[in-house]
């Protein structure tokens, strides 16, 4: 039983800063959670879809799916990102603050391929798909 590399990982990545989804979510006011403008933000952001952009973006990052906010224990699934090195230099020079992470990530969320693979299915879906008026009983 030797969990010295995982919990010597795990450990390192407590240290690391923490982004949930609702501070990107622009359906959040700032009392529920969203830390950018709301202009900025994207709707209804994932973990994975977070995970994805810090790859994108080349930050060293961790899913921890089990995990809840706090505010809104409903909304399940942080991520965690180191956006500083051990001696304190930026991992990416292009972005130095958490606020320029979430800026960065919340530009990036809706160009994200499985965003842009729902909404070409839907559109496929409802051009199909054209009723010419209301379809119910008439009254008497």
């Amino acid at each position: 039983m030797d969990s010295g590399a995982g919990g010597d990982l795990r450990s390192s990545i407590k240290k690391w800063n923490v982004i949930y989804p609702v501070y990107l979510n622009s359906k959040k006011t700032v009392a529920e959670g969203r830390r950018i403008a709301s202009g900025k933000a994207c709707p209804d952001p994932t973990c994975v879809e977070i995970a994805d952009c810090c790859s994108y973006l080349k930050i060293p990052h961790a899913i921890e799916l089990d995990k809840a906010y706090p505010r809104d224990f409903f909304q399940v699934g942080r991520v965690r990102v180191q956006l500083k090195k051990d001696d304190g230099s930026p991992v990416n020079p292009a972005i130095k603050t958490k606020k320029q992470l979430l800026i960065q990530i919340a530009e990036l969320v809706p160009k994200h391929h499985g965003r842009t693979k729902k909404q070409e299915t839907a559109a496929s879906s409802t051009a199909g798909t054209s009723k010419g008026g209301k379809g119910g009983k008439k009254k008497k």
